[in-house]
């Protein structure tokens, strides 16, 4: 027992200054990329305080994996080099066991990580970024033209030349029914139309329907009418970042994306992102355990080499497959999943093979 806490305490204060360093680094570069829009648009140094400070959890939030990954390979690697962990060993307790409470720590870790992002990042991360756009004088445009919209699993199908936002109204719109079997049904046109709560209002329409092999003009009935419930929201501009949003959000909006027939690759490979980043946690563990102890000079530099190219690694593939989700070439699970599945088999390998 002593001996885990005495390798507690000591993964906790290089861990702790590691977090410290990457906010600073991540907070910092953050404001050296809108440091010209603050100083041309006039911000005061409270605001941009603010907007740093809101940028914390983020921040925060992005560093764990990096100071876990440069904690845990810098420990073991000082405790090889000092000869401390030769004695662990000469007392019949392997790696694996030596280091089993720090894998079941960074499980606690990659829950807590969720749970955090969830419940804190996401929130502070949306005030950031609105008050971040309204210093710089970044209006958001939910306006939208050429809009193609798909409802009641393609049974209905809008097509409007524009949509006003502001007025949460429809111009040149073209409505298009179909029956189960998706025959054609019917064909609404309006010059404009206008939301009223729960339903589409029309204005100069008319419905054109196949009669007997021949098509004739129509007053739109009630039944075709009331089928116009598709909300404001699904005909604006896709403006929702699912970083912004929590899982719960992020799942309504791509089901309203596929219910919309709208793309949703790039929507689904972000969500399972914030699943996927959560265990990352665990694998860089993994990972800094296979990589420790490969050397007793210049632990330090070695173990911070170490734990870069790793993460740069993690983050190209993660890059990478991410791309190839967005663009259709892969499903959007393994966009996200298929690196943290390919470095646990390497972590795998890495601690199946390290010193002990």
């Amino acid at each position: 027992m002593k001996l885990i806490f005495y390798m507690l305490k000591k993964f906790s204060a290089i861990f702790l200054g590691s977090m410290i360093f990457s906010i600073l680094i991540l907070s910092l570069t953050d404001l050296l990329l809108n440091i010209w829009g603050y100083v041309s648009k006039g911000v005061s140094s409270s605001v941009i305080l603010q907007i740093m400070m809101l940028y914390i959890p983020k921040a925060a939030w992005y560093s764990v994996p990096i100071a876990i990954l440069f904690a845990t390979a810098y420990m073991l690697s000082d405790l090889y080099a000092k000869n401390e962990l030769l004695a662990v060993f000469a007392c019949g307790i392997s790696l694996f066991r030596f280091t089993l409470p720090l894998m079941i720590l960074s499980v606690f870790m990659s829950v807590g990580l969720f749970w955090f992002n969830d419940a804190v990042v996401v929130k502070s991360y949306e005030k950031k970024m609105s008050l971040q756009n309204k210093a710089l004088e970044k209006e958001q445009q939910y306006d939208n033209s050429n809009v193609v919209v798909m409802s009641e699993g393609g049974k209905i199908i809008y097509k409007a030349e524009y949509f006003d936002s502001k007025f949460e109204r429809l111009y040149s719109l073209y409505v298009l029914y179909r029956n189960n079997d998706r025959s054609f049904d019917g064909l609404v046109y309006a010059e404009s139309a206008v939301w009223a709560s729960d339903h589409w209002e029309l204005s100069n329409s008319c419905f054109y329907k196949n009669d007997e092999n021949e098509y004739r003009i129509y007053p739109v009935d009630y039944d075709h009418l009331f089928r116009l419930m598709e909300p404001p929201e699904t005909f604006r501009r896709n403006s929702i970042n699912v970083d912004e949003v929590t899982a719960a959000e992020a799942k309504q909006y791509i089901l309203q994306l596929e219910k919309s027939g709208l793309p949703s690759n790039e929507a689904k490979a972000e969500y399972y992102k914030k699943y996927a980043f959560s265990f990352v946690v665990l694998v860089v563990v993994m990972l800094a355990i296979g990589l420790s102890g490969k050397t007793r000079k210049n632990v330090m530099i070695v173990s911070l080499a170490l734990s870069i190219t790793a993460v740069v690694l993690f983050y190209v593939m993660q890059m990478i497959t991410m791309l190839m989700a967005r663009f259709g070439t892969i499903p959007p699970v393994l966009g996200e999943w298929f690196p943290v599945i390919f470095f646990v088999g390497v972590s795998a390998l890495l601690l199946k093979y390290a010193r002990t």
